[in-house]
């Protein structure tokens, strides 16, 4: 577009409309003032008012999450951006594209130490991919634009750009900028010769392991075509960390669960067992690795990731790829198929019999009686009720009930799954929830919750409620913190330090006075008929589900050993049994 004279705050909103944002999820206070009297004098984005800015920042993560697209959240200065912190660290450990527009005191007063005045840049300097205080008008809407790009481009993650009021009531030439003169261009094609050794290794690999994460994810719908497209004409097993659940089929034949302290004891066998390891997309982080020096200990390792940072940076690798994967993987097809297609399908079959093998382990079996109702029955009755719904959208809280959402949960298609992985940020979910509705109005959108998770960011109901986004929070109340109890349970002598709440509200009344619908369900005969009450209600519910209270999640790798060394739930006794049956607890 020709160039045009415009105030800064219109500058803000002329961006958004030129980068095709359609919504926006923020707070207002003074530092913004000028951006939301433009907002209110235009059609093209929809503004939602949450109720604290943490929600912002995670909804506009569940918003990117679920679309591909970039989230944006709009809040003011001071507490308005140190509220924003926890989702800005979110987003950059889960790689997701955001961007967080705050409010600034004007520029001759910034160092006062003013009213709501804080170092933004320098507070979210560590949690940003890069940051920007614009101090001219006329360089605002460039620095916009480039934010978009950087936020896009390479590993996605959040960046923010800090707006000094006085820029935004000036006025400057808002000039649309174009991406490809930014200095920030990551390198997307993958080195032919790495390709080509990696393309070596799996024509000789025996015991050869797909190891894939949300990089595959956040490459786009291609990657994850490519991907299947690799693993059915391979026939190579695949796993996943918790952020690239959905880039493989759950109901795919090589698909052997997720991996990781929580993950399937046949994974993680086979993580520990492969003598070729291909990692797709995913940071070697410590959920994932356990004890480095017993990592894998016999694998051939291979690193495909677009940043080159993440290389060698935990696990030492033997073939490194540098590159967006859908390209990467798009040139490997190339050179396999070339080659002539290529594996080792003796040693690769043998190889499968022993992952069949560990499958009969059964490591997800639980028991469930006539009168508590398990959390996993409760995931694995909302799996049957809710697994044909192609429109189903799950984010989570953190906590037991996150990773058994993972276990008990199947997704067919990425950017299904939205969750708090590197952080771990309880409160995440429900925010998040409401971003996952905004982007798709008619799907059905599903929260797993604790109910201490939950609480953190309860007052986001109200958001719902208003906007009248049909989300439903499904808590899995075992009136603990879960995970905490698990921990002191198994590791500290089962010294329960603060690890319950003697003051929990009743949910239903709580829904009820937000104006929402409130179920309660603690029998597991009523439980299917609760679940499809929820489902069938066309309006937010808040579904307070009444589990065992001292269930634990397994299978679990414990602290300081390897992935051949996991505790077992057994169904029987629920006690506790190493990989070899023998009892521990």
């Amino acid at each position: 577009m020709s160039a045009k004279t415009m105030t800064g705050a219109k500058m803000v909103v002329q961006a958004l409309i030129d980068q095709g944002v359609d919504t926006v999820f923020g707070y207002p206070g003074g530092a913004v003032l000028p951006i939301y009297d433009e907002i209110f004098q235009q059609n093209s984005i929809k503004h939602i008012l949450v109720r604290h800015e943490q929600g912002a920042v995670h909804a506009a993560e569940g918003y990117a999450r679920s679309t591909g697209k970039p989230g944006v959240a709009l809040v003011t200065s001071g507490p308005g951006a140190t509220n924003a912190v926890t989702g800005l660290t979110d987003a950059l450990l889960d790689s997701i594209p955001i961007i967080v527009l705050t409010g600034q005191v004007p520029t001759f007063m910034i160092g006062s130490d003013a009213f709501q005045e804080a170092d933004t840049v320098g507070i979210t300097r560590p949690c940003t991919k890069h940051n920007w205080l614009v101090k001219e008008t006329d360089a605002l809407a460039g620095v916009i634009h480039e934010a978009f790009h950087v936020a896009m481009s390479g590993r996605p993650g959040p960046v923010l750009v800090d707006i000094p009021k006085d820029v935004q009531f000036a006025s400057g030439t808002y000039v649309k900028a174009q991406p490809s003169r930014s200095h920030y261009q990551p390198q997307v094609k993958g080195d032919i010769e790495g390709i080509t050794d990696l393309v070596a290794a799996i024509e000789k690999a025996e015991k050869p392991l797909f190891y894939t994460g949300g990089g595959v994810i956040n490459s786009g719908p291609a990657a994850s075509q490519l991907l299947r497209e690799l693993v059915e004409a391979t026939g190579f097993p695949i796993t996943s960390t918790l952020m690239g659940l959905g880039a493989y089929p759950a109901s795919g034949e090589k698909w052997i669960g997720m991996l990781g302290m929580h993950g399937l004891y046949e994974a993680n066998m086979a993580m520990h067992d492969c003598d070729l390891m291909i990692n797709i997309g995913a940071r070697f982080d410590d959920r994932i690795t356990g004890v480095l020096d017993k990592f894998s200990p016999n694998s051939i390792k291979a690193h495909i990731d677009i940043d080159p940072s993440s290389i060698n940076k935990v696990i030492r690798t033997d073939i490194a790829i540098i590159g967006d994967v859908a390209h990467v993987l798009e040139d490997l097809l190339k050179v396999w198929k070339s080659r002539g297609r290529k594996t080792n399908a003796d040693k690769v079959g043998k190889w499968w019999d022993e992952i069949t093998t560990w499958k009969k382990i059964n490591c997800l079996a639980y028991t469930q009686d006539k009168k508590t109702i398990k959390p996993q029955h409760a995931l694995a009755r909302l799996e049957e009720l809710t697994k044909d719904r192609k429109d189903r959208y799950i984010t989570t809280e953190v906590g037991q009930h996150q990773m058994w959402a993972a276990q008990y949960l199947n997704f067919e298609d990425p950017n299904h799954w939205m969750t708090s992985g590197g952080l771990g940020t309880m409160g995440y979910g429900h925010p998040a929830s409401i971003g996952v509705q905004m982007a798709h109005a008619e799907a059905l959108v599903i929260n797993i919750a604790g109910e201490a998770s939950w609480l953190m960011n309860m007052q986001e109901m109200g958001t719902a409620v208003q906007y009248r986004l049909p989300v439903k929070q499904f808590i899995l109340n075992n009136e603990r913190l879960g995970m905490v109890r698990q921990w002191q349970e198994l590791l500290h002598g089962e010294r329960y330090s603060s690890s319950w709440s003697e003051s929990l509200p009743d949910f239903v009344k709580l829904a009820e006075a937000f104006g929402a619908k409130g179920i309660l369900c603690s029998d597991p005969a009523d439980l299917d008929d609760a679940i499809m009450e929820m489902l069938n209600h066309d309006g937010p519910v808040l579904f307070d589900c009444l589990v065992e209270k001292h269930e634990n999640c397994f299978p679990m790798i414990p602290s300081g050993k390897a992935h051949n060394d996991m505790l077992l739930g057994d169904a029987d006794t629920q006690g506790v049994i190493d990989a070899k049956g023998s009892v521990l607890v």
